[in-house]
């Protein structure tokens, strides 16, 4: 069963996102934010990681940077809510330079995350 660990601060956005993956066979991890996330991912590495970019503490941008630096393998799909910009770069494109394989606008479809979770899970 692949294990998937979600990153988001928002508890309705993670249980949601939770049940949508337990219901199609994942095995699920929560954190509420970038920390306990690495945290959660240094004590048991997951398949893939849904993460949120804007979270207090840490944020998701820097969690993608630490994730991808300590494990160069993990698959990282970034969400936002948030449509600020970085420069000329909104924060997902800023996500994928930083190593996210797929980056998602909240609100987005369950479908749409369970398809480019299996993409990824896939490749």
């Amino acid at each position: 069963m692949p294990s998937v660990l979600v990153v988001d601060d928002e508890d309705q956005i993670r249980q949601l996102i939770r049940e949508t993956m337990e219901q199609a066979g994942y095995e699920v991890q929560e954190a509420r934010d970038g920390k306990e996330g690495l945290e959660r991912y240094r004590a048991k590495p997951a398949d893939l990681v849904i993460m949120d970019i804007l979270m207090p503490d840490q944020d998701g941008l820097e969690s993608i940077m630490t994730l991808r630096r300590e494990f160069p393998a993990s698959k990282v799909i970034a969400i936002t809510g948030g449509s600020d910009m970085i420069g000329i770069l909104n924060f997902l494109d800023v996500a994928k330079m930083l190593g996210a394989r797929r980056t998602l606008q909240k609100p987005f479809e369950m479908k749409t995350l369970l398809e480019a979770a299996a993409a990824e899970l896939s490749a």
